[in-house]
């Protein structure tokens, strides 16, 4: 028997969905959506299971990850109950759900606690600059240590359980039975959305926001690579000195366009921008930019005299690493490449 929650329609609410209970079921954005199908009410499906409290329902659905936020069925609701941005509180609600440590769904439903949670992790790298005497050779070892170990320490401790709880509520607790070798077979449908995002291109106007995170996924990744494993501040390969302008380069200027779409509001995907979407683009383009100026006043011989630079740059790389990468909107996309994995098998 299904469990009837009453009170999820208030809880989701703390996640930044408040419209959805206009709805009265025309069916414009089942029919609209190109998700939806014969077999597949979608998105109407997922408002039936919220309306009700279905909590375990929506728990063990991969649908809420399948949209991309296209702004299809919202721009064409009668009544402007935004179904899309439900399928955004959904997804939150379950990053939450997710994580094992609790953290995530204080993060987003509590701007206090989020403020405080920078602001703590601000305090222990000035603090620990302090005890150092801004010995900046030796601040800039230990964040170059610092990114080594929390990258491992992030992606074992956090991420690889509520991946593994992800697993249970989706393929274990509603008894799919997948044979071991469709596991190594279907591999391939996770890397590939990982990187790609190809599914986000289903919809019809999406081709310009996909190729823009396209780019700024490999150079993301390829900035952290240059800066942790070819150790960027450090090395004296003009190859890599060059990589790790160019890559820190696009990384800030495409987070400035993204920044620039939820100022402006351009699309129905950032008119509604909840604090851990701005946290998200901001810290972002304060990776990207503070990056490339600590290389910039290191070539120049500048950054002895400006140390105070690198200890901003190491203050956003640890609020990054350990609040927005395990808790906030970058694990958005790890989820949803496990997502359509799940949904391969």
């Amino acid at each position: 028997m299904a469990r009837v929650n009453p009170d999820f329609v208030s809880e989701l609410y703390k996640y930044g969905e408040k419209d959805f209970s206009a709805c009265y079921n025309c069916g414009n954005c089942t029919a609209i959506c190109s998700l939806s199908t014969a077999e597949s009410s979608f998105p109407r499906e997922m408002v039936r299971f919220t309306t009700l409290g279905l909590e375990d329902e929506i728990k063990s659905s991969l649908k809420p990850w399948q949209c991309y936020a296209c702004g299809e069925c919202t721009t064409n609701c009668p009544r402007q109950a935004d179904p899309g941005e439900l399928m955004m509180s959904l997804r939150r609600w379950l990053m939450a759900k997710y994580d094992w440590t609790g953290m995530a769904g204080l993060l987003y439903k509590s701007l206090p606690f989020t403020i405080t949670a920078f602001v703590l992790t601000m305090l222990g790298v000035l603090l620990y600059a302090i005890r150092q005497d801004f010995n900046l050779a030796h601040l800039m070892e230990v964040g170059h240590v610092f990114e080594k170990v929390a990258i491992g320490t992030v992606g074992v401790v956090v991420l690889l359980p509520n991946l593994i709880r992800m697993w249970y509520f989706t393929i274990l607790k509603p008894g799919v039975k997948v044979p071991l070798k469709k596991y190594v077979t279907s591999l391939g449908e996770l890397f590939v959305h990982m990187f790609t995002q190809k599914q986000s291109l289903s919809c019809d106007d999406n081709r310009l926001r996909w190729f823009e995170h396209f780019i700024l996924v490999i150079a993301y990744l390829s900035l952290l690579f240059t800066t942790v494993f070819l150790n960027w501040f450090s090395t004296e390969s003009l190859f890599v000195h060059i990589l790790g302008y160019v890559l820190s380069a696009v990384v800030f200027i495409v987070t400035i366009d993204f920044v620039s779409h939820r100022v402006r509001k351009t699309s129905t995907l950032t008119k509604k921008s909840q604090p851990a979407d701005w946290f998200f683009v901001i810290w972002l383009l304060l990776m990207g930019l503070t990056t490339f100026l600590v290389k910039f006043f290191q070539d120049m011989s500048w950054l002895e005299t400006n140390k105070w630079l690198y200890v901003f740059h190491f203050t956003v790389l640890v609020q990054w690493a350990l609040i927005i990468v395990p808790f906030g909107k970058w694990s958005h996309f790890l989820y949803r490449s496990f997502a359509m994995y799940f949904g391969k098998l």
